[in-house]
């Protein structure tokens, strides 16, 4: 139950992002993009990990990858 609860926050999170970018209100450099999709994909990968689901696992980690160079970038700039 508690991995079922992880997996669709995890979700939930990555749409709220994707939800951001499609609407304008985010832009896919801003920290709070990358934050959103880092975090989820984060939650969604442990879940994956849990159920060695292999697809999924290289999914979510390579998503979350794509979301630390902006997020590191941002923490490097004056």
């Amino acid at each position: 139950m508690l991995y079922q609860l992880l997996s669709l926050a995890g979700a939930a999170i990555v749409l709220v992002a994707f939800a951001g970018l499609q609407t304008g209100k985010l832009d896919r450099r801003s920290v709070w993009f990358n934050a959103l999709n880092l975090a989820g994909s984060l939650l969604l990968l442990w879940v994956a990990i849990y159920d060695r689901r292999a697809g999924f696992i290289a999914l979510e980690g390579i998503w979350a990858m794509f979301s630390v160079p902006p997020l590191a970038a941002r923490a490097r700039a004056p």
